[in-house]
């Protein structure tokens, strides 16, 4: 995914609550605040968990330790009609459209019903090779979560992803992801096809836990296009991850922070999330081309604030000049202070008052 601009993904997830009517309003704010992109999540309970899997740390703290995962989760589940519903929004509201898929049925919903654009790969699947490698081969670019992992973690997904974007005939193996990997063909088809998003999977993660020098690292080890998907509290992040050259910021915004939910504690609230996007915008217009030459804006103002060469006192026509009778000050035109060293020793062809040009 490459664009000049910072994509901006507003990551609605499941803070509609399970509610259709909830979920289009969150594609409307999404829509007035400028985002490239709303995103939910598309998904099955019974073909994501058991029945029996406890619920995360911060997910209890958020909602309570009442129901297991797999409960909570059944009720954030939307029908595949309720996403034809939010996918046609938001080609009315021209915004696009974008759900991570978390099993087969919901990827092949997705790209052969929705017609999405991109895949984003969520943290919780890049070691789930099998659907890492079914999500590749749909051939569509992927947006790659990279929370809980390591380097090496990343590489092997990689691998993975670039076995099924070339559409490799052998056996999937270690062996043959890693072929394609270090093959020309396989280094191409990432940089095209692949952006990775730093990421810290907790919620809301700690400051001091962002750790977003690591975007410098993944793209310096990968040579991919690198963003951020964010939890931090606030907006300060992302606009620090726009200055370090991310072309995507991932953020989660919700109508009501105090809504009951998993996320919304940690998500942004309309006025928050543009406020974002514009400090993003501005940011990104401020980086500029990186060569220091006079900007348009401040060429008027160097005749005004710069000084030249004028007398510091009264000085005769045929007087020599001198350091004591010769000073720099603003005048708005005349001899450049580089003359200075010129003039010292010349004698004065005219009188001049105090404070006037040299001449």
């Amino acid at each position: 995914m490459r664009s000049d601009k910072v994509i901006v993904i507003a990551e609605a997830g499941v803070n509609h609550n399970g509610s259709v009517e909830q979920a289009m309003k969150l594609i409307d704010v999404a829509a007035e605040a400028g985002a490239n992109i709303v995103k939910f999540q598309t998904f099955s309970a019974k073909n994501l968990v058991i029945k029996s899997a406890k619920k995360a740390d911060y997910q209890i703290k958020n909602i309570g330790n009442s129901d297991t995962q797999y409960e909570m989760l059944k009720q954030l589940e939307l029908t595949y009609n309720e996403f034809y519903m939010l996918k046609q929004h938001c080609i009315d509201r021209n915004i696009e459209f974008l759900s991570t898929p978390f099993d087969d049925e919901s990827l092949y919903f997705l790209v052969h019903n929705l017609n999405i654009n991109y895949i984003k790969v969520p943290s919780g699947e890049i070691t789930n090779y099998p659907f890492l490698l079914k999500m590749a081969k749909m051939g569509l670019p992927l947006i790659v979560s990279t929370g809980m992992t390591s380097l090496s973690e990343i590489e092997l997904a990689l691998a993975v992803i670039a076995f099924g974007l070339l559409d490799k005939k052998e056996k999937p193996s270690i062996e043959n992801f890693m072929d394609a990997y270090y093959s020309e063909e396989g280094q191409n088809t990432l940089i095209k096809n692949v952006t990775l998003l730093h990421c810290t999977s907790e919620y809301p993660v700690p400051f001091d836990e962002v750790n977003l020098n690591t975007i410098k690292t993944l793209n310096a080890s990968f040579n991919l296009n690198v963003g951020l998907s964010d939890h931090s509290e606030g907006i300060a992040v992302p606009i620090a991850a726009t200055a370090l050259g991310t072309t995507i910021i991932e953020k989660h915004f919700t109508l009501d922070k105090n809504l009951p939910g998993p996320d919304h504690n940690a998500s942004l609230n309309p006025n928050e999330l543009k406020e974002m996007i514009k400090c993003i915008r501005q940011v990104e217009k401020s980086l500029g081309h990186g060569r220091k030459v006079p900007a348009l804006s401040e060429l008027k103002n160097r005749k005004i604030v710069r000084k030249v060469l004028v007398a510091s006192r009264q000085i005769t026509k045929g007087e020599f000049f001198t350091e004591q009778n010769i000073s720099m000050k603003r005048a708005g035109f005349g001899m450049s202070p580089l003359k200075y060293w010129d003039v010292i020793g010349s004698y004065a062809t005219k009188d001049f008052n105090e404070d006037e040009i040299i001449e």
